[in-house]
């Protein structure tokens, strides 16, 4: 089994906060997309040459946040993600964010992306060489 990667640290600011206190979640799809770049280039498959060596790149499909404990200003987060899933055309991530102090899990973060043609502008079948790269890094659960 691979292990999961960390992906992404940050910081919660006042300015992330709503009404009743905590981090909106407006804001935790900027802290998770910010770690899903990452995790195209731990892979060893930076998204700034995936279409000049592969032929394609990705849209996201499907993005998918399940809230579980609340955030506030000056916490600190650490995001961790794996391969979850390789299908024809797309892969899923897993990605869960964490209290960088506690180790409390606040959030997790399961994202579709689709494999895309940008000359035939249509999804596309996932590149052999970029699946076997995937598959050293899938999570069976």
């Amino acid at each position: 089994m691979a292990d999961r990667l960390e992906l992404f640290r940050g910081v919660v600011h006042p300015w992330h906060h709503d009404h009743f206190g905590h981090m909106n979640v407006r804001h935790y799809a900027p802290f998770f997309d910010d770690a899903v770049y990452h995790m195209w280039t731990m892979l060893g498959l930076p998204y700034s040459r995936m279409q000049a060596e592969h032929g394609v790149h990705t849209v996201s499909g499907t993005a998918t946040t399940k809230f579980i404990k609340e955030l506030v200003a000056g916490d600190l987060i650490r995001i961790d993600g794996a391969v979850s899933r390789i299908g024809g055309k797309s892969v899923t991530f897993h990605l869960r964010m964490f209290h960088a102090d506690t180790g409390d899990l606040h959030a997790t973060y399961d994202l579709v992306e689709v494999f895309f043609d940008p000359t035939t502008r249509s999804s596309a079948e996932i590149p052999p060489d970029v699946r076997s790269r995937l598959a050293m890094h899938e999570v069976v659960s």
